[in-house]
Protein backbone atom coordinates (compact mmCIF):
# COMPACT_ATOMS: atom_id res chain seq x y z
CA UNK A 1 0.00 0.00 0.00
CA UNK A 2 1.75 3.29 -1.00
CA UNK A 3 1.62 6.24 1.67
CA UNK A 4 0.96 9.35 0.43
CA UNK A 5 2.85 12.57 0.95
CA UNK A 6 0.76 13.47 4.10
CA UNK A 7 0.63 9.88 5.77
CA UNK A 8 4.55 10.39 5.40
CA UNK A 9 4.73 13.60 6.98
CA UNK A 10 2.97 12.32 9.82
CA UNK A 11 4.72 8.53 9.67
CA UNK A 12 8.55 9.73 9.40
CA UNK A 13 8.66 11.68 12.68
CA UNK A 14 6.27 8.90 14.44
CA UNK A 15 8.99 5.98 13.27
CA UNK A 16 11.81 8.56 14.83
CA UNK A 17 9.99 8.71 18.45
CA UNK A 18 10.00 5.05 18.02
CA UNK A 19 13.48 4.44 17.49
CA UNK A 20 14.86 6.51 19.76
CA UNK A 21 12.57 5.75 22.51
CA UNK A 22 13.75 1.52 21.76
CA UNK A 23 16.98 3.18 21.58
CA UNK A 24 16.69 4.14 25.40
CA UNK A 25 15.17 1.48 26.88
CA UNK A 26 17.54 -0.93 25.09
CA UNK A 27 20.51 1.10 27.02
CA UNK A 28 18.91 2.11 29.86
CA UNK A 29 15.90 -0.60 30.71
CA UNK A 30 14.61 0.98 34.14
CA UNK A 31 13.67 3.99 31.82
CA UNK A 32 10.17 1.30 31.05
CA UNK A 33 8.77 2.17 33.91
CA UNK A 34 6.27 5.54 34.90
CA UNK A 35 8.91 7.33 36.55
CA UNK A 36 11.38 7.08 33.68
CA UNK A 37 9.11 8.22 31.48
CA UNK A 38 8.44 10.92 33.31
CA UNK A 39 11.58 11.61 33.52
CA UNK A 40 12.21 11.55 30.12
CA UNK A 41 9.46 13.89 28.99
CA UNK A 42 9.36 15.86 31.82
CA UNK A 43 9.71 19.20 29.67
CA UNK A 44 7.14 18.05 27.35
CA UNK A 45 4.28 19.70 27.50
CA UNK A 46 5.99 23.33 27.52
CA UNK A 47 8.02 22.75 24.18
CA UNK A 48 5.32 21.17 22.45
CA UNK A 49 3.35 23.91 23.28
CA UNK A 50 5.48 26.22 22.11
CA UNK A 51 6.11 24.29 18.87
CA UNK A 52 2.23 24.22 18.41
CA UNK A 53 2.37 27.92 18.35
CA UNK A 54 5.40 28.37 15.92
CA UNK A 55 3.11 25.88 13.96
CA UNK A 56 0.64 28.24 13.66
CA UNK A 57 2.87 31.04 12.49
CA UNK A 58 4.38 29.36 9.88
CA UNK A 59 0.63 28.11 8.17
CA UNK A 60 0.61 31.56 6.86
CA UNK A 61 4.09 31.61 6.14
CA UNK A 62 5.90 33.22 8.50
CA UNK A 63 8.70 32.77 10.85
CA UNK A 64 8.64 33.46 14.59
CA UNK A 65 12.04 34.40 16.37
CA UNK A 66 11.43 35.44 19.15
CA UNK A 67 9.54 32.77 20.39
CA UNK A 68 11.64 31.74 23.25
CA UNK A 69 11.72 35.26 24.37
CA UNK A 70 8.38 35.28 24.52
CA UNK A 71 7.77 32.24 26.49
CA UNK A 72 10.43 33.69 29.02
CA UNK A 73 8.38 36.56 29.53
CA UNK A 74 5.45 35.02 30.03
CA UNK A 75 7.16 32.73 32.15
CA UNK A 76 8.41 35.70 34.49
CA UNK A 77 4.55 36.75 34.43
CA UNK A 78 3.30 33.74 35.59
CA UNK A 79 5.70 33.45 38.47
CA UNK A 80 4.88 36.93 39.28
CA UNK A 81 1.58 38.82 38.68
CA UNK A 82 0.09 35.36 38.33
CA UNK A 83 1.19 34.16 41.45
CA UNK A 84 0.40 37.53 43.54
CA UNK A 85 -2.58 39.35 41.79
CA UNK A 86 -4.12 37.13 39.32
CA UNK A 87 -6.19 39.10 37.68
CA UNK A 88 -3.62 41.62 36.63
CA UNK A 89 -1.28 38.87 35.29
CA UNK A 90 -4.18 37.89 33.01
CA UNK A 91 -4.45 40.99 31.56
CA UNK A 92 -1.11 41.05 31.10
CA UNK A 93 -1.05 37.75 28.95
CA UNK A 94 -4.09 39.29 27.40
CA UNK A 95 -2.34 42.25 26.33
CA UNK A 96 0.53 40.02 25.08
CA UNK A 97 -1.61 37.94 22.92
CA UNK A 98 -3.27 41.36 21.51
CA UNK A 99 0.06 42.45 20.69
CA UNK A 100 0.78 39.10 18.95
CA UNK A 101 -2.72 39.33 16.86
CA UNK A 102 -1.55 43.59 16.17
CA UNK A 103 2.08 42.26 14.97
CA UNK A 104 0.83 39.54 12.31
CA UNK A 105 -1.41 42.69 11.32
CA UNK A 106 1.31 45.21 10.72
CA UNK A 107 3.69 42.57 9.12
CA UNK A 108 1.15 42.18 6.43
CA UNK A 109 0.00 45.89 5.84
CA UNK A 110 3.63 46.48 5.82
CA UNK A 111 5.11 43.66 4.01
CA UNK A 112 7.95 43.03 6.28
CA UNK A 113 9.73 40.13 6.48
CA UNK A 114 8.71 38.53 9.83
CA UNK A 115 12.17 37.48 10.65
CA UNK A 116 13.47 40.96 11.28
CA UNK A 117 9.90 42.06 13.20
CA UNK A 118 10.58 39.05 15.04
CA UNK A 119 13.93 39.32 16.12
CA UNK A 120 13.55 43.09 16.82
CA UNK A 121 10.62 41.60 18.99
CA UNK A 122 12.17 39.37 20.94
CA UNK A 123 14.62 42.06 22.65
CA UNK A 124 11.43 43.88 23.44
CA UNK A 125 10.30 40.65 25.48
CA UNK A 126 13.43 39.65 26.50
CA UNK A 127 13.96 43.53 27.97
CA UNK A 128 9.97 43.00 29.54
CA UNK A 129 11.61 39.72 30.82
CA UNK A 130 14.24 41.17 32.63
CA UNK A 131 12.27 44.26 33.94
CA UNK A 132 10.14 42.09 35.65
CA UNK A 133 12.75 39.36 37.33
CA UNK A 134 16.16 40.80 36.70
CA UNK A 135 17.37 37.55 38.87
CA UNK A 136 15.82 34.21 39.08
CA UNK A 137 12.80 33.97 41.36
CA UNK A 138 9.00 34.14 41.56
CA UNK A 139 6.82 31.53 42.32
CA UNK A 140 4.41 28.81 40.46
CA UNK A 141 1.03 29.72 40.99
CA UNK A 142 -0.15 26.69 43.42
CA UNK A 143 -2.68 25.78 40.81
CA UNK A 144 -0.48 25.59 37.91
CA UNK A 145 1.85 23.52 39.78
CA UNK A 146 -0.93 20.93 40.83
CA UNK A 147 -1.98 20.78 37.03
CA UNK A 148 2.01 20.07 35.93
CA UNK A 149 2.42 17.93 38.50
CA UNK A 150 -0.41 15.46 38.33
CA UNK A 151 -0.21 11.57 38.14
CA UNK A 152 -2.32 10.28 36.14
CA UNK A 153 -2.59 6.30 35.96
CA UNK A 154 -0.69 4.09 33.82
CA UNK A 155 1.42 7.26 31.64
CA UNK A 156 2.91 10.47 33.13
CA UNK A 157 0.91 13.97 32.38
CA UNK A 158 3.26 14.76 29.82
CA UNK A 159 3.01 12.47 27.82
CA UNK A 160 -1.48 12.52 28.50
CA UNK A 161 -0.71 16.32 28.03
CA UNK A 162 0.55 15.61 24.64
CA UNK A 163 -1.98 13.47 23.17
CA UNK A 164 -5.10 16.15 24.71
CA UNK A 165 -2.51 18.55 22.63
CA UNK A 166 -2.22 17.06 19.22
CA UNK A 167 -5.97 15.93 19.79
CA UNK A 168 -6.88 19.97 19.89
CA UNK A 169 -4.99 21.37 17.50
CA UNK A 170 -5.70 18.75 15.05
CA UNK A 171 -9.29 19.87 15.41
CA UNK A 172 -8.69 23.08 15.48
CA UNK A 173 -6.00 23.16 12.61
CA UNK A 174 -7.18 20.61 10.19
CA UNK A 175 -10.97 20.16 10.87
CA UNK A 176 -12.25 23.64 11.33
CA UNK A 177 -13.00 26.26 9.07
CA UNK A 178 -10.77 28.86 10.84
CA UNK A 179 -8.27 26.02 10.32
CA UNK A 180 -8.46 25.56 6.92
CA UNK A 181 -8.84 29.26 6.14
CA UNK A 182 -5.78 30.05 7.81
CA UNK A 183 -3.83 27.48 6.43
CA UNK A 184 -5.27 28.49 2.52
CA UNK A 185 -3.79 31.90 3.51
CA UNK A 186 -0.66 30.17 3.78
CA UNK A 187 -0.99 27.98 0.73
CA UNK A 188 -2.57 30.55 -1.89
CA UNK A 189 -3.44 33.82 -0.33
CA UNK A 190 -4.83 35.16 -3.67
CA UNK A 191 -7.69 32.71 -3.70
CA UNK A 192 -8.57 33.17 0.09
CA UNK A 193 -9.36 37.03 -0.89
CA UNK A 194 -10.85 36.43 -4.23
CA UNK A 195 -13.39 34.15 -1.95
CA UNK A 196 -13.82 37.36 0.19
CA UNK A 197 -12.20 36.52 3.54
CA UNK A 198 -10.03 38.93 4.80
CA UNK A 199 -6.32 37.73 4.36
CA UNK A 200 -5.48 40.62 7.75
CA UNK A 201 -8.00 38.99 10.18
CA UNK A 202 -7.23 35.77 9.40
CA UNK A 203 -3.51 36.39 9.88
CA UNK A 204 -4.40 38.25 13.10
CA UNK A 205 -6.13 35.07 13.98
CA UNK A 206 -3.44 32.65 13.72
CA UNK A 207 -0.81 35.00 15.23
CA UNK A 208 -3.33 35.47 18.15
CA UNK A 209 -3.63 31.58 18.66
CA UNK A 210 0.11 31.59 18.57
CA UNK A 211 0.24 33.67 21.02
CA UNK A 212 -2.05 31.88 23.40
CA UNK A 213 -0.08 29.05 22.80
CA UNK A 214 3.17 30.21 23.83
CA UNK A 215 1.77 31.85 26.73
CA UNK A 216 0.44 28.33 27.94
CA UNK A 217 4.09 26.95 27.05
CA UNK A 218 5.24 29.40 30.04
CA UNK A 219 2.65 28.67 31.81
CA UNK A 220 3.37 24.93 31.71
CA UNK A 221 7.43 26.00 32.29
CA UNK A 222 6.91 27.55 35.42
CA UNK A 223 4.53 25.08 37.01
CA UNK A 224 7.11 22.35 36.46
CA UNK A 225 10.34 24.49 37.17
CA UNK A 226 8.10 25.95 40.00
CA UNK A 227 10.10 29.67 39.39
CA UNK A 228 11.37 31.42 36.18
CA UNK A 229 14.11 33.92 34.90
CA UNK A 230 14.92 36.01 31.69
CA UNK A 231 16.43 33.53 29.58
CA UNK A 232 14.26 30.24 31.01
CA UNK A 233 13.17 29.66 27.38
CA UNK A 234 15.53 31.27 25.02
CA UNK A 235 16.21 27.66 23.04
CA UNK A 236 12.43 27.55 22.59
CA UNK A 237 12.54 29.32 19.41
CA UNK A 238 15.03 26.96 17.94
CA UNK A 239 13.71 23.96 19.17
CA UNK A 240 10.23 25.19 18.10
CA UNK A 241 10.89 25.44 14.31
CA UNK A 242 12.83 22.34 14.37
CA UNK A 243 9.77 20.30 15.95
CA UNK A 244 7.56 21.70 13.59
CA UNK A 245 10.03 20.76 10.30
CA UNK A 246 10.76 17.55 12.61
CA UNK A 247 6.86 16.68 12.87
CA UNK A 248 6.23 17.15 8.61
CA UNK A 249 5.74 20.97 8.26
CA UNK A 250 7.39 23.13 5.89
CA UNK A 251 8.71 26.91 5.56
CA UNK A 252 6.03 27.79 2.63
CA UNK A 253 2.94 26.68 1.58
CA UNK A 254 0.79 26.38 5.01
CA UNK A 255 1.49 22.63 5.09
CA UNK A 256 1.60 21.81 8.39
CA UNK A 257 0.81 18.80 10.66
CA UNK A 258 -0.57 19.77 14.69
CA UNK A 259 -0.21 15.64 15.31
CA UNK A 260 3.41 15.86 13.83
CA UNK A 261 4.74 18.61 15.55
CA UNK A 262 3.58 17.40 18.99
CA UNK A 263 5.75 14.11 18.02
CA UNK A 264 8.72 16.05 16.77
CA UNK A 265 8.74 18.14 20.06
CA UNK A 266 8.30 14.85 22.09
CA UNK A 267 11.30 13.62 20.20
CA UNK A 268 13.46 16.41 20.51
CA UNK A 269 12.30 16.38 24.60
CA UNK A 270 13.21 12.71 24.25
CA UNK A 271 16.53 13.31 22.86
CA UNK A 272 17.41 15.76 25.60
CA UNK A 273 15.95 14.17 28.39
CA UNK A 274 17.84 11.09 27.72
CA UNK A 275 21.19 12.95 27.20
CA UNK A 276 20.91 15.09 30.75
CA UNK A 277 19.90 11.27 31.85
CA UNK A 278 23.10 9.91 31.20
CA UNK A 279 24.83 13.35 32.89
CA UNK A 280 26.11 14.46 28.92
CA UNK A 281 26.76 17.96 28.54
CA UNK A 282 24.23 20.70 27.05
CA UNK A 283 26.35 21.19 24.13
CA UNK A 284 26.54 18.00 23.06
CA UNK A 285 22.41 17.77 23.89
CA UNK A 286 22.15 20.44 20.87
CA UNK A 287 24.21 18.24 18.71
CA UNK A 288 21.95 14.94 19.34
CA UNK A 289 19.07 17.08 18.28
CA UNK A 290 20.09 18.79 15.05
CA UNK A 291 21.67 15.31 13.93
CA UNK A 292 18.60 13.92 14.54
CA UNK A 293 16.24 16.77 12.35
CA UNK A 294 19.13 16.17 9.51
CA UNK A 295 18.36 12.50 9.55
CA UNK A 296 14.68 12.77 9.34
CA UNK A 297 14.46 15.74 6.84
CA UNK A 298 16.78 13.37 4.55
CA UNK A 299 14.92 10.39 4.98
CA UNK A 300 11.52 12.19 3.82
CA UNK A 301 13.42 14.06 1.03
CA UNK A 302 14.40 10.75 -0.35
CA UNK A 303 10.69 9.10 0.04
CA UNK A 304 9.12 12.44 -1.79
CA UNK A 305 11.94 11.79 -4.51
CA UNK A 306 10.70 8.23 -4.63
CA UNK A 307 7.30 9.05 -4.95
CA UNK A 308 7.48 11.52 -7.72
CA UNK A 309 9.69 9.36 -9.44
CA UNK A 310 6.54 6.51 -9.04
CA UNK A 311 4.34 9.51 -10.39
CA UNK A 312 6.47 10.80 -13.33
CA UNK A 313 8.51 7.72 -14.15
Amino acid sequence: MKLSSGAIRLVIPAVSLAVLLAAVFYMQPRAMSYTGLNLLFNLAVPIALATIAQMLIMSVNDLDLSMGTFVSFTACVTATFLQTSPAIGILILAGAIAAYAALGVIIHIRQLPSIVVTLGMSFVWGGLAVLLLPSPGGAAPGWVRWIMTAKPPVVPMAIVASVIIAAITHFLVMRSSLGVLIRGVGGNQRSVERAGWSVVGLRAAAYAMAGFFAVLAGIALVGLTTSADANIALRYTLLSIAGVILGGGEFVGGRVSPIGAVIGALTLTLAGSFLSFMRISPDWQIGAQGAILIVVLALRLFLNRLEKREKNP
